[in-house]
């Protein structure tokens, strides 16, 4: 023990003798954690640093992108291939109908809702529901208009919900892969033209169509100003979506052009929203032949429906 004390006593003199040398020698404690001092870490910290990690990306966004796509380089007869298109919960789904249904002025849908992750979950089945809405609606409308005349006979129409998804499904894809194409052939002459993917295009109009579901629940009022009121307010939300989401990408290409496809879009819009109403719930009434009933007194007797 006293040899101890006395080596002790021989290092306190050593770290003595070399802090009188030097008084502005700087002493670290084993007990503490070494930090380094905020003036150098400013000097290692370059002005405009991090400007260029946003633009650039840092080290971990590059293995988050690299990660990424290595998981959509599955081939395409693969299940995993198809399930990245469905890899969407509730919340992202609820949180991109409140923007369909609430636009808010000077916000890009896809840049706020879709860039971050495109899905087809909501889309298809946005348009399912729609299907069956407007199918299902055309006939208890139809019902309710007729109710109550002794000669109607109420015969559900099927086929209404083929020409409903033949509809809203044609025009849920092939309008986003013309405007898709459209876009990219507009890419290849004008530079500054923004681009978007056919999947963010075909996300726009599938979650821009979620505000027909309730207008068609509505439609079933046999009054024909009040649906033309909902058919301008539906237009009004929907189509504010797609012209704040389309007109940034050919705002910079010719004056003319641009006009002309935004005014496109919204006219195919209003299209399927009148011809839905005009089909389905406006139809003129066609006198149905009926069945021939034989009496009983051996004559036949012709009944007519409407």
């Amino acid at each position: 023990i006293a040899c101890l004390v006395l080596y002790l006593f021989a290092e306190f003199d050593d770290a003595a003798n070399l802090l009188a040398a030097n008084p502005d020698a700087t002493t670290i404690s084993i007990d503490e954690p070494v930090e380094i001092p905020k003036n150098q870490h400013s000097r290692l910290q370059e002005p405009g640093r991090e400007e260029d990690d946003e633009l650039l990306g840092t080290d971990d966004s590059d293995k988050t992108e690299l990660l990424a796509g290595q998981k959509k380089s599955a081939p395409f007869w693969t299940f995993e291939y198809y399930q990245t298109f469905f890899d969407v919960d509730t919340y992202q789904v609820l949180d991109r109908i409140k923007g369909s249904v609430f636009p808010v002025p000077g916000k890009n849908f896809v840049r706020l809702y879709i860039r971050s992750n495109p899905d087809l979950y909501g889309p298809f089945w946005i348009c399912a529901t729609l299907v069956f809405t407007i199918a299902v609606s055309g006939n208890l409308s139809n019902f309710f208009i007729h109710l109550g005349k002794p000669t109607y006979h109420y015969v559900p129409e099927f086929r209404k919900v083929s020409i409903a998804a033949t509809t809203i499904y044609a025009y849920a894809w092939l309008v986003p892969l013309a405007l898709w194409g459209f876009l990219m052939w507009r890419n290849s002459k004008v530079m500054n033209i923004v681009s978007y993917s056919f999947l963010e295009i075909v996300c726009v109009y599938g979650y821009s169509l979620f505000i027909y579901i309730p207008t068609a629940i509505l439609w079933i009022i046999p009054q024909k100003v009040v649906r033309w009121v909902l058919v301008v307010f539906s237009l009004c939300l929907s189509g504010s979506v797609l012209v704040m989401t389309f007109w940034p990408a050919v705002r910079d290409d010719n004056r003319r052009i641009a006009v002309a496809t935004v005014a496109s879009i919204l006219l195919l819009h209003a299209l399927l929203a009148v011809g839905c109403l005009a089909y389905f719930f406006d139809a003129p009434e066609l006198d149905i032949p009926a069945p021939l009933i034989p009496a009983h007194n051996g004559t036949t007797v012709i009944t007519k429906s409407h």
